[in-house]
């Protein structure tokens, strides 16, 4: 007889490692909240606008693919991609000034040579040296977990730290190549894909914008959301279970084991739980026992460092938007040093960055014909660091911001009056309708004393047949690495099996 696991949470790292696990030969059912699979890799529907909620933009590919290829499948039948060139547009100066950025390496070269050939040079030493730290962290540390402390503290790995050299952080480490203000910028400010500052984040997330330049960025047809809904079909082709609309109140654990999880009272037993609610709000909420907790107990949980949060418009257009070359588009600050700092330290943000992603330019489907859906992200600080409350009237002053710093853009002067319809996501809906502890998008900031063997690991500490997976867990945040994370897991989860 097969046996059984159950997954808590059908989010990117739910499916893909229930899929694994189904693919092992496991039993697997999948518990969802929500009534649709994704969790923030989910599309909002408007009127004939759609709209991807969360994600947007696809990296590293291959592991995307590898979800599909592992069971015999062809992910071109599941999740047809393409690759965007040029990637996106940097807008300085009020709009006045816009970059193009391309993964062409002559492209980017002729742009920093614009600036200078110092800053060309350093370009090209960034993108070598980063190519050799990501190599030794693909190698080393994103792949593999630290189930004990001699996984990590030992001669051979303690050198390969050394290697990746973290005690840095990314904007410092930028100026060691690159002179320019707002060249530095449009690299280091990408840390904010994974929720953290650049002025505080260990300088190994300057590969982010590296693996970019390396390898391209790509979109999915149909959007983010086609990525979930191809795992779910996958999921279910291969006899696997998942009910929505299925809050899970407990895992239960007796005899030091996690025997299943409680739903509307009863319990449904499994041989194995694995986890992929936010780590702080399943450490707090799920496991109810502090002897099952280990060092994360519920006050430890409120001390850690959470990543900034989001406010997000989905605005639907009255027209198609030629004056904005790509899909992807990013909106800097006149002063990104004070609007990052006011988002990590919580002050009300004086003159935003923004994002502006328009997947109706390279799929019409996406909106009614002749017309583009916008999707605009404005980073703030999770609701834990805020200052102030947010309100109504929060939102609306921050519409207010990002309507004016649009209206600044070349041929966007009546932008506000070209809204058809419109809705948002902000930090207390990621909270209340994710479960994303303290509304921190991205889960827990990855700090130095919050990655590698510092971070929480897939397999529970204190008590057996319980594992945990998603951006709160080692290796971290962003959908390539959550998609790791779901690879990580499943492994502890065999080791154990197979009595390893």
């Amino acid at each position: 007889m097969k046996k059984t696991i159950t997954v808590i949470g059908a989010g990117v790292a739910g499916l893909a490692s229930a899929i694994r696990l189904q693919n092992e030969g496991f039993q697997v059912t999948i518990l969802e909240k929500e009534s649709t699979p994704g969790g923030k890799m989910n599309r909002i529907d408007l009127e004939g606008y759609a709209f991807d909620l969360g994600p947007t933009i696809v990296m590293m590919p291959e592991l995307y693919r590898e979800v599909f290829e592992i069971t015999g499948r062809n992910p071109d039948d599941y999740i047809p991609m393409m690759r965007l060139d040029p990637m996106y547009s940097g807008y300085f100066d009020n709009g006045t000034k816009e970059y193009q950025v391309t993964n062409d390496l002559v492209k980017n070269i002729e742009m920093f040579e614009e600036i200078s050939d110092e800053d060309a040079e350093g370009f090209l030493r960034y993108l070598t040296d980063l190519y050799q730290r990501f190599n030794i962290a693909k190698k080393h540390f994103l792949q593999r977990p630290f189930r004990n402390k001699k996984d990590f503290y030992n001669p051979f790995m303690i050198g390969q730290g050394m290697k990746l050299k973290t005690l840095n952080n990314a904007e410092n480490l930028m100026k060691k190549y690159i002179k320019d203000k707002r060249m530095r910028q449009m690299i280091s400010f990408q840390t904010l894909y994974i929720g953290i500052s650049p002025f505080k984040g260990p300088s190994l997330y300057t590969i982010i914008p590296m693996i970019e330049f390396l390898y391209g960025i790509w979109f999915i047809k149909g959007g983010m959301r086609t990525m979930a809904s191809a795992m779910e079909r996958l999921f279910l082709e291969m006899g696997g279970k998942i009910t929505y609309n299925t809050s899970v109140e407990q895992i239960v654990i007796e005899d030091k084991k996690a025997t299943g999880v409680m739903v509307n009272g009863s319990l449904l037993a499994s041989d194995y739980v694995m986890c992929n609610a936010d780590f702080p709000y399943a450490m707090k909420n799920l496991v109810k026992e502090p002897e099952h907790k280990g060092k994360y107990q519920d006050k430890k949980i409120d001390k850690m460092d959470y990543s900034c949060s989001c406010f997000v418009l989905y605005l639907g257009m009255d027209r198609k938007y030629p004056e904005l070359d790509n899909v992807h588009n990013f909106v800097f600050s006149e002063d990104l040093d004070t609007n990052i700092n006011q988002i990590f330290e919580g002050d009300v943000i004086e003159n935003p960055s923004l994002y502006m992603y328009i997947a109706s330019k390279i799929d019409p489907s996406l909106a009614p014909e002749g017309k583009d859906g916008i999707y605009v992200l404005m980073p703030v600080s999770d609701t834990h660091t805020l200052k102030y409350k947010w309100t109504e009237e929060t939102s609306n002053m921050y519409r207010d911001k990002i309507m004016s710093k649009i209206s600044k853009l070349p041929g966007m002067e009546n932008f506000e009056e070209q809204i058809v319809v419109e809705t948002t996501m902000t930090p207390a809906e990621f909270e209340g309708r994710f479960n994303a502890y303290n509304g921190a998008t991205f889960g827990l900031r990855p700090t130095l004393t919050q990655s590698n063997h510092m971070r929480p690991q897939s397999k529970a500490t204190h008590c057996d047949n319980l594992y945990f997976t998603g951006s709160s867990t080692h290796p971290g945040a962003g959908v390539p690495i959550v998609l790791l994370s779901s690879k990580i897991a499943v492994e502890e989860l065999l080791k154990d099996e197979n009595h390893q």
